[in-house]
């Protein structure tokens, strides 16, 4: 594969080391929610009637395409302030299947990106899953698969939960792992459904460990709808993230969210509270910002107006989808998030 040059938008900073800025080119890693993102038809084992024209929402063509349009939309403008190419890799929750993301990538507002896609089917009962977007002028499969997560008896009611997908690949010529995931849900009470995201994460964390085994200085990305907060027993302990970058050691993973978390900022709302499910925790060997390689520089958010419901209960809270079964023609229940990594652009010698 040939060394990819990225052109994007110049980023400047001072490290505390330097006398003088240096210029640095952006790569934004994201994640996003897409909030039940069903075709409209009614697929043989999976418990998608109520997404088909005959179903209780009464979904059609139109809606899903006005669907389409909007995700479509968010996702062209996530990182744009660093990069007008947007995310190069783009982990994504609750799509339906390969057809949703064939539509997807598409759509008018993203497809001269050229977006390829990893899906695999799981077994989860609503029939959902997570999948990794990516741009191949960034982005090189190497291998990918699917991990399988066990749910510990009587604490969920269904028998099965999203997989975890495992992406190893080139990006900007460097070897990365991204783990996507989808954690289990609260429904049912977050004490009774707590030791099904305890298993997920413990599913996550031996295979980081089995990488970290062969290759300790590994960059590992770990992203997705945790269904639990930075703070929360699944992150902190199970998966062991360090949500202080002072306190990060090597062979840690750092979660740069925690912090955002604590003074009251998050990607989902309820009940009048924000939680902030939506994280990219990434390994130590991202810290060195001294390194010729990528390095974290910036973890976002990402919100316009445009994304928030602007009346009613839920003013303020990101604009769903539907409200019960009523569309209500918004975006998602989430709001996304992603990092923005940098490397160093070396200036050329002089030949004399």
């Amino acid at each position: 594969m040939k060394r990819i040059i990225i052109v994007g938008l110049a980023v400047f900073f001072s490290l505390p080391v330097f006398s003088q800025k240096k210029e640095y080119t952006p790569v934004v890693i994201g994640f996003y929610n897409l909030e039940n993102l069903f075709d409209t038809l009614d697929n043989p084992g999976k418990m998608d009637e109520e997404f088909t024209p005959g179903g209780s929402k009464n979904y059609n063509t139109a809606i899903y395409y006005d669907k389409l349009k909007k995700l479509s939309t968010v996702i062209s403008q996530i990182g744009t302030d660093f990069t007008p190419d947007g995310p190069a890799i783009l982990g994504v929750a609750e799509v339906e299947d390969s057809n949703v993301l064939v539509d997807l990538v598409k759509q008018e507002a993203i497809a001269k990106r050229n977006y390829q896609f990893i899906h695999y089917e799981s077994q989860d009962f609503r029939g959902i899953d997570v999948a990794f977007l990516y741009n191949p002028k960034y982005f090189e499969v190497t291998t990918s698969k699917k991990l399988f997560v066990e749910i510990p008896s009587g604490s969920k009611s269904a028998y099965f939960t999203r997989d975890i997908l495992m992406v190893k690949g080139l990006l900007d010529g460097e070897t990365i792992y991204v783990f996507v995931n989808h954690w289990p849900s609260r429904s049912g009470g977050q004490k009774r459904s707590e030791p099904a995201r305890l298993a997920a994460a413990g599913v996550c964390k031996h295979n980081i460990d089995s990488i970290r085994k062969v290759e300790p200085n590994a960059k590992i990305v770990v992203m997705g709808d945790l269904n639990d907060d930075p703070v929360d027993a699944s992150v902190e302990n199970v998966l062991g993230a360090v949500g202080k970058l002072k306190k990060v050691k090597p062979g840690d993973l750092y979660n740069p969210w925690t912090e955002l978390y604590k003074k009251g900022i998050g990607t989902l709302a309820y009940r009048d509270a924000w939680g902030l499910f939506d994280q990219i925790i990434i390994s130590y060997p991202w810290l060195d910002k001294q390194q010729d390689g990528l390095f974290f520089y910036q973890q976002k958010i990402f919100r316009k107006e445009f994304m928030i419901e602007n009346n009613g209960q839920y003013k303020g809270y990101p604009m769903r989808t539907w409200s019960g079964n009523f569309y209500r023609g918004g975006y998602s229940d989430h709001l996304p998030t992603y990092l923005v990594m940098l490397k160093e652009k070396k200036a050329l010698k002089k030949s004399f």
